[in-house]
């Protein structure tokens, strides 16, 4: 196996402090540093996965091909189906028995992603989580709730060791069983919630039904990922939470959670965590577009030991600006995936964009979902929502065509919309599942 990463253990290169404090460095120290690394990454790769070896072959490149950070333009892609194509353990860079941990994303075509972990690839985890904790306004000592599920996914155990090693009381909840959750929100006043930002409304909800403000629980920092969000959730939240909420990214492929996070002094795009992760933006054929320009984000591992991951395709919605105050640049906050876009009649359409017309719908909840049937051969979309609490039954069909203009005005679309009473859809102690297709057992294709 070839040489140790660099990682952010080393005072001399990074400027390491506490743990979760951010590495004090220039723009020119980051890319130096960013370049020993990438560098490190493709080699350790070529040498120690068969797959990239006959990848960087194919592409006629090699490792040392790679002499400054444009040069990584030249190099291949890789995919969600090149992990799976080589489940479990092809694409390990280290021996499975020099691995501490085993993840694994959700199997939705029946063969998973699994993720290994070394000891330091684990450390590296904890530190980012940290550093994103601290960066979002936690503090050593503060309580944080986690609700994330705990298990093969990555959110829970990826926010617990990190929240331990910033030096919080990690309260281990993780999701489901709403109702105990707020019980021990209000017993034992944590200041910071992690969870997936649909289950955080669940948890306001079920303060509702208990009958309790939860701007009385004494929560100060809401920390939401694992989905796209709009800012109409944000203010949702806020407003019924008293809360701040701020977004943070990750993916199992990549480490999970810490990848990059939102500041509260800068909301609307996360700071990436460029020492440890290379982030670009492509356009459909793969080429990196320019600066401010909306693509899919592509990541390349810096510091993974155990699965180095070149030019990863997220399949995420993004775009890259400078940073605001550290040269770590930011990622403009998720919008979508390039899996979640729905073609309907010609027209794209995002879940995250009736999200937001949604919200702005009087008399509706944050609770819907998008159901998609096929008749005389035309797809067809119906926006189930709920009604607030309180709205007589009688306003629901006037509240519904309100939002059905309004995704006719806004998206160009003809929908249905149904209203239906608070508390009717199913709710997800994980990531919502927003869209039910169903074109197949309603038409003909």
């Amino acid at each position: 196996m070839t040489d140790q990463p660099i990682h952010s253990d080393s005072p001399s290169r990074t400027g390491r402090g506490a743990p979760g404090e951010r590495p004090r460095l220039s723009a020119d120290e980051l890319a130096a540093l960013q370049l020993v690394r990438l560098r490190w990454t493709l080699r350790h790769a070529y040498d120690n996965v068969p797959f990239y070896r006959r990848r960087f072959d194919e592409a006629g490149v090699r490792p040392e091909d790679c002499r400054s950070l444009s040069d990584l333009a030249g190099f291949p892609h890789t995919t969600k189906d090149d992990l799976r194509r080589n489940h479990p353990y092809g694409m390990l860079a280290v021996p499975p028995t020099d691995l501490r941990r085993i993840h694994a994303s959700s199997g939705t075509t029946g063969v998973p992603t699994v993720i290994g972990y070394t000891r330091r690839d684990l450390d590296m985890w904890a530190e980012v989580v940290a550093r994103s904790l601290r960066a979002a306004g936690a503090r050593p000592g503060q309580r944080a709730h986690i609700a994330y599920g705990y298990g093969l996914f990555t959110g829970g155990l990826g926010a617990h060791h990190g929240a331990e090693l910033l030096g919080c009381t990690v309260i281990p909840a993780s999701g489901g069983m709403s109702a105990r959750q707020v019980r021990l929100i209000r017993d034992l006043r944590p200041e910071i919630v992690l969870a997936t930002p649909s289950y955080l409304l669940t948890l306001l909800d079920e303060f509702d039904r208990q009958g309790v403000d939860p701007r009385d629980a004494g929560l100060l920092t809401g920390v939401l990922g694992a989905e796209p969000w709009t800012e109409g959730m944000r203010a949702e939240i806020e407003g019924r939470s008293g809360l701040t909420a701020v977004d943070i990214y990750g993916l199992s492929e990549i480490i999970g959670p810490g990848v990059a996070q939102e500041f509260p002094e800068a909301v609307g795009a996360l700071h990436v965590w460029e020492d440890h992760f290379y982030p670009e933006v492509l356009d459909p054929g793969g080429t990196p577009v320019a600066p401010g320009e909306r693509g899919e984000l592509a990541i390349t591992t810096l510091t993974r030991e155990a699965m180095p991951l070149i030019r990863y395709r997220t399949g995420d919605l993004s775009a890259l600006t400078p940073g605001a105050g550290v040269p770590f640049r930011r990622m403009a906050r998720i919008t979508g995936r390039t899996d979640d876009l729905l073609i309907l009649r010609g027209v794209n359409l995002y879940p995250t964009q009736v999200e937001e017309l949604v919200l702005r719908t009087r008399g509706l909840s944050p609770h819907f979902v998008l159901e998609l049937t096929r008749e005389a051969r035309l797809d067809q979309l119906t926006i189930r929502a709920e009604a607030v609490s309180g709205l007589a039954a009688d306003r629901w069909p006037a509240v519904g065509g309100e939002l059905s203009d309004l995704v006719r005005g806004e998206l160009g679309l003809r929908v249905g919309v149904e209203v239906v009473a608070p508390g009717t859809l199913e709710r997800s102690s994980g990531k919502a599942r927003r869209v039910l297709d169903n074109r197949e057992t309603t038409g003909p294709a």
